[in-house]
């Protein structure tokens, strides 16, 4: 059985309903929105398409702008009403751009996440969940969400390890543009 890799050219990052008015009923938020922002400006820095949805945004908000900032000029903003960010013109996107693995980060990781990801993996496309880019408001739904996904057949990895991954080697040309982004995922040691 083949081992699923991250390969540059195939991946996407979608960053799903990480929204002002939802935002801080997340568990551990200030530490999510800081990595979904560094795992942006990575995933921007290595040329990878980027995508993210917005749950009903009238009453959620948009999506935090720590994150929507670090968005690059023209990066796709769906609205959606679905729990699935797998959407219609989600899924045209990610065709369009012909890739077939999705890097998934966001919230909620048992509504929205967890639904995307089974979509993507009934679909087809491979999907890796990025564990410590993912939270709920109920700390205890996480894990069994994990859980679940990986059972799906997506793979979870970390945002260090994924950005990493992505480029394969330290002689990368983006390698050192890239260690402010990974310092700042891992954060200040307690």
């Amino acid at each position: 059985m083949p081992i699923q890799r991250l390969i540059p050219d195939e991946c996407a990052l979608l960053v799903v309903d990480v929204q002002d008015r939802l935002i801080g009923t997340i568990h551990e938020h200030e530490l999510l929105v800081r990595r979904v922002a560094a795992l942006v400006r990575g995933c921007s820095l290595l040329n990878i398409p980027i995508l993210a949805t917005e749950q009903y945004s009238r009453g959620l908000g948009h999506t935090v702008a720590p994150i929507a900032s670090a968005f690059p000029t023209g990066t796709p903003v769906f609205e959606k009403s679905r729990f699935s960010a797998l959407t219609d013109s989600v899924s045209k996107q990610i065709s369009q751009w012909r890739r077939r693995t999705l890097l998934v980060c966001g919230i909620e990781a048992h509504v929205c996440v967890l639904q995307t990801v089974l979509d993507a993996c009934a679909s087809g496309v491979q999907t890796f969940h990025v564990t410590d880019a993912v939270s709920a408001g109920q700390p205890d739904q996480i894990e069994p969400s994990f859980a679940r996904m990986s059972r799906a057949g997506s793979i979870p990895t970390g945002a260090v390890s994924a950005l990493y991954e992505l480029m394969g080697s330290c002689e990368h040309p983006s390698f050192k543009s890239m260690l402010p982004f990974a310092k700042s995922i891992i954060g200040p040691q307690a």
